[in-house]
């Protein structure tokens, strides 16, 4: 299905070929891409090189990738809808974060106590390995912060509600801004740990209550950290709107 790329920024060819298969009607809304290994032998390229160009889809808001699920073509809502969330959030930059973590208040909770009624094992392991990632990746503020989302993002997933998936997926971009403040708060990587884990564990005890209540003591510690974490002029809380 596609050729073999040879350039000095590979991923951009391969960007442009998945355009040309949306435009063309090779590939629709929901259709899945081949996994990551698979892509690299057919493009001829490295996995990183495939990373780069899903990051460069998702960012055109072409595709989604799904924690334990996969990498799938997109209609452009959540895509739409991220980028009107970010202009609010540029333009009101005074309480921004603030308002991030109102939304998480509202919407979170619940999905937590979902996941604890809906989760499936595929579910169960993917939170789990995120987990495991954050873990090993204390000082790998990256690696830490992407694991986060993806445990974030999975129980969106596993609260099986196509709608609270959007409404997650479209402020990503915003808690990775938010993560990336809060990872330099003094302590604050170990304690959203000990919150994930007890999210976690509810959720595997099928516990909607305790998931629920687990999920509203994490946010109340991100509420505090994001007090205490630095303003950062690369945080979209702080950059003017361009």
């Amino acid at each position: 299905m596609y050729k073999i790329v040879r350039s000095s920024r590979l991923y951009e060819q391969i960007v442009q070929q998945v355009e040309e298969s949306i435009e063309k009607g090779a590939l629709k809304p929901g259709d899945q891409l081949p996994p990551e290994r698979e892509l690299a032998q057919q493009f001829g390229v490295s996995r990183t090189a495939v990373r780069e160009a899903v990051k460069a889809l998702r960012e055109k808001g072409l595709v989604e990738a799904y924690p334990g699920r996969g990498t799938f073509i997109t209609d452009g809502t959540s895509y739409a809808i991220r980028r009107s969330l970010d202009h609010m959030v540029k333009i009101d930059q005074s309480e921004g974060s603030g308002h991030l973590v109102e939304i998480r208040e509202i919407l979170e909770p619940e999905i937590a106590a979902l996941a604890a009624t809906r989760a499936d094992p595929e579910d169960l392991a993917a939170m789990r390995e995120a987990i495991v990632v954050m873990d090993g990746a204390r000082r790998d503020s990256d690696a830490f912060i992407e694991a986060d989302l993806d445990f974030h993002l999975v129980l969106a997933e596993a609260a099986a509600n196509p709608l609270l998936l959007i409404l997650i997926d479209s402020i990503v971009g915003l808690l990775r801004e938010q993560r990336s403040r809060t990872f330099l708060v003094d302590g604050g990587p170990e304690r959203g740990q000990y919150h994930h884990k007890r999210v976690m564990e509810a959720v595997e005890h099928r516990d909607p209550v305790g998931a629920r209540e687990a999920m509203k003591a994490h946010l109340r510690q991100v509420r505090e950290d994001s007090r205490c974490a630095p303003a950062g002029t690369d945080s979209v809380f702080s950059r003017s709107a361009s």
